[in-house]
């Protein structure tokens, strides 16, 4: 098993789950956010770097995918497949090396406002600009 997990990618996964975590708790969002948790419980499945779920329709919304530059076709490719395959309606892969959002919703790639999240009705990169790197 190869694992390729680097600290600048961990650290940005923690900085959203901690934004996101919070809204849920403020009741700001009836999602809850997963890092790194298969999609499909009932079987082996591929899982994103941070799933959003409601539990009351037990249903993911919302899929985020870390890369870097050179992954960022393959990841685009996964979760324009986790979105299709179960249903999610909005996803993004964030370069971490470039600091660039790509939005994903009904099978295409959006160019406006790329980390505007529809879902969640926020901008996703405000939340890694409220935890900066110390």
């Amino acid at each position: 098993m190869v694992i390729n997990a680097p600290k600048e990618h961990q650290a940005i996964i923690t900085k959203l789950i901690h934004g996101l975590a919070e809204m849920y708790l403020k009741d700001r969002t009836p999602l809850f956010p997963y890092p790194e948790t298969m999609i499909d419980e009932g079987q082996t499945s591929p899982a994103p770097d941070i799933l959003l779920y409601d539990h009351k329709q037990e249903k993911t919304f919302l899929i985020i995918e870390m890369t870097h530059s050179t992954g960022m076709k393959k990841d685009i490719a996964k979760v324009f497949n986790l979105m299709k395959d179960y249903e999610v309606p909005e996803g993004f892969v964030y370069d971490y090396k470039k600091n660039v959002w790509h939005k994903m919703k009904n099978n295409s790639i959006e160019t406006e406002d790329s980390s505007f999240s529809d879902v969640l009705n926020i901008r996703l990169n405000t939340l890694l600009e409220s935890y900066p790197a110390k």
